[in-house]
């Protein structure tokens, strides 16, 4: 145990904070209109591997919120990875890129600002319950949920891939 949480646990915190570091890193730089390669392969892995393991690494037991978020996740990475990869973001998959990468990096901290409030005791004081509730959690998502949708929407507006 460290931290208080198993290996698998921390396993999965870890893979998600890489996924959330890189996604942000990787918004910036399509807000900036570049789109650079190795960001982006980091962020669209470790997202991935973020909500593979929420289903590999713990129990199910009944359909949760948490795996609802998962899939939506999957399928919003799906496309991102197919319009990059397979589309090479040309024509309208620019914009299937951009939008299914900042939904994915949404939910991933979506995740984090409710795991946040639910394991650190002071958040969770002031937000109690399970999921959280009350006005401070409330504006703290709704903070996260703007500040993204600015972000992608700069994104969607800036990135233009290069034309060959």
């Amino acid at each position: 145990m460290i931290l208080g949480m198993d290996w698998l646990t921390l396993a999965h915190v870890l893979i998600s904070l890489v996924g959330i570091a890189t996604g942000l890193v990787l918004l910036l730089a399509l807000m900036g209109g570049r789109n650079p390669a190795n960001w982006a392969a980091w962020f669209l892995t470790s997202t991935v591997l973020s909500s593979v393991t929420g289903f590999v690494f713990f129990p199910i037991e009944k359909v949760t919120p948490a795996q609802i978020t998962g899939v939506i996740s999957l399928i919003a990475l799906a496309l991102a990875i197919y319009a990059l990869y397979g589309r090479a973001v040309a024509g309208p998959w620019r914009g299937v890129y951009v939008v299914s990468a900042t939904i994915a990096l949404y939910l991933n901290c979506f995740v984090l600002v409710v795991q946040s409030f639910q394991k650190i005791p002071p958040l969770r004081a002031i937000a109690p319950g399970i999921p959280p509730s009350g006005p401070i959690f409330l504006v703290a998502q709704a903070a996260v949920l703007v500040a993204l949708a600015i972000g992608g929407w700069i994104a969607w507006r800036q990135f233009k891939p290069l034309k060959f």
